[in-house]
């Protein structure tokens, strides 16, 4: 079938655009979303207004193609309802069903993003891995009445990120409304969904006995922090040194915990003594783990451990990259909607740069691709794009399955100019501490025209 001239030309122009609406038509089916709201619900009901409706302007949104959810109301011609029932509709939406709009559709990108990364090695064969955080939402603006006279910060909730560094993408996501909940009180939700063959990191805020044994019990491994208090495992011998590492020396030691049931289980301490100490002063990390001896040496897994801050970075991008932070949405619900949409939007980014990535074969390359010119490009051409591309014209697209979408997403991504998607990393440099200085020095100014003409501050 010859291809629309119209979305020919947006291929040649702005493939990206295109395969952002491609994309996003998978993971956001208006049929496919609305069954989710039926079987999710919970105690939510359908009137006028779709679910799907809600979830896509609420993308419009974390993408930035509008500033609020009031810009995107106003700008919907179809909207059925008011502006005032469509903030009803999302501040009643559970947390519940924001997770399995996560989950499923991570599921259903995972399809069309799977056969695109065949060439791509993953971390740690055989083992799919899922480095597991929390994330708390910044302090809202105080628009709900109870909080209008608060000076403080007010906090709509957190979530619990379980994250595939391989797909580069969020598998599952544990919404919780209460902001001063310990995020671990989550982990029982996100470990439900542990198979074997799965390897989870995580930092010592998980380090419990019912963690440990609830990830273990369910077939999967795991490489978790030791935190100074809990879970005081027992040694059985004497620490072992290993070896070295790039950040320092490895000693190992077989060490045993105990859980209520009077169950005892074996696991292996890496102590990683640092050369230098961390922001935190730590100078030793311990961690725990159940993997094999056999297959991983001490020094494998403290090299492991270090994937965890690709976690950090994940959040850094959802702020930066998305507008995942709504603060003018103070309702915990609707803000953790609003983070639940924007995680689902990062990984329809993670699914184009994948296929950019295969296209143009840049395993072989130093070029990594940057989220954040993949998005300054949807922003900047989206709008245009739908407007002069008529609606039938998407029709037969629509209508593909994974791997023919697969398919059709690298042959527009062959288009694409990954020099001007790349990133551009800044050259390192060393961090001074600026300790205290008197609050008449914080609050002078300079004019910067002056100091760059004398060459100094005077």
């Amino acid at each position: 079938m010859v291809m629309d001239a119209v979305v020919k030309r947006c291929v040649e122009q702005s493939p990206v655009t295109v395969m952002a609406r491609l994309a996003l038509q998978r993971a956001l089916e208006p049929e496919w979303l609305d069954e989710l709201f039926e079987r999710e619900c919970g105690t939510q009901y359908t009137r006028e207004l779709l679910f799907s409706t809600t979830v896509e302007l609420m993308s419009v949104v974390a993408v930035g193609l509008r500033p609020s959810v009031h810009a995107a109301a106003k700008a919907c011609k179809d909207l059925p309802v008011s502006v005032q029932a469509l903030y009803d509709k999302i501040r009643r939406t559970s947390p519940h069903l924001v997770r399995a709009l996560v989950q499923q559709s991570a599921v259903r990108l995972g399809e069309v993003l799977t056969p695109m990364m065949k060439d791509k090695a993953p971390t740690v064969p055989g083992y799919r891995l899922r480095i597991v955080d929390g994330n708390h939402l910044p302090a809202s603006e105080k628009r709900l009445k109870p909080l209008r006279g608060f000076r403080g910060a007010a906090l709509p909730g957190h979530s619990l990120v379980v994250y595939d560094p391989d797909l580069d993408m969020v598998v599952d996501l544990v919404p919780c409304e209460d902001a001063h909940a310990q995020e671990r009180s989550l982990m029982e939700a996100a470990q439900s969904q542990a198979q074997p063959g799965d390897l989870w990191i995580a930092d010592r805020n998980f380090s419990t006995r019912r963690i440990f044994y609830g990830l273990h019990d369910r077939g999967s491994n795991f490489i978790v922090r030791e935190h100074g208090c809990t879970p005081s495992p027992r040694a059985l011998e004497e620490a072992r040194h290993r070896g070295r590492i790039e950040t320092g020396t490895v000693y190992e030691q077989a060490v045993e915990i105990e859980n209520e049931a009077g169950q005892r289980l074996r696991l292996r301490r890496v102590e990683l003594q640092l050369d230098h100490a961390t922001e935190d002063g730590d100078t030793t990390i311990r961690l725990l783990t159940n993997l094999p001896a056999s297959q991983f040496t001490p020094r494998r897994i403290a090299r492991l451990y270090r994937q965890r801050w690709q976690i950090e970075s994940l959040f850094q991008r959802l702020e930066s990259v998305l507008h995942s932070e709504v603060t003018s949405l103070g309702h915990p619900r609707a803000a953790l909607l609003a983070f639940g949409v924007a995680v689902l939007s990062y990984n329809i980014l993670a699914v184009l740069q994948s296929a950019v990535w295969s296209a143009h074969e840049l395993h072989s390359s130093d070029i990594e691709l940057s989220s954040y010119f993949f998005a300054c490009e949807i922003r900047t051409h989206y709008a245009g794009m739908m407007m002069a591309v008529a609606p039938a014209a998407w029709d037969r697209y629509d209508r593909l399955t994974p791997a023919q979408l697969a398919r059709t997403l690298l042959h527009m991504a062959s288009h694409a100019n990954p020099r001007a998607l790349r990133k551009h990393p800044r050259s390192s440099r060393s961090e001074t501490r600026k300790g205290f200085v008197p609050g008449a020095v914080v609050r002078r100014h300079v004019a910067t025209a002056r100091v760059l003409n004398d060459g100094m501050v005077k």
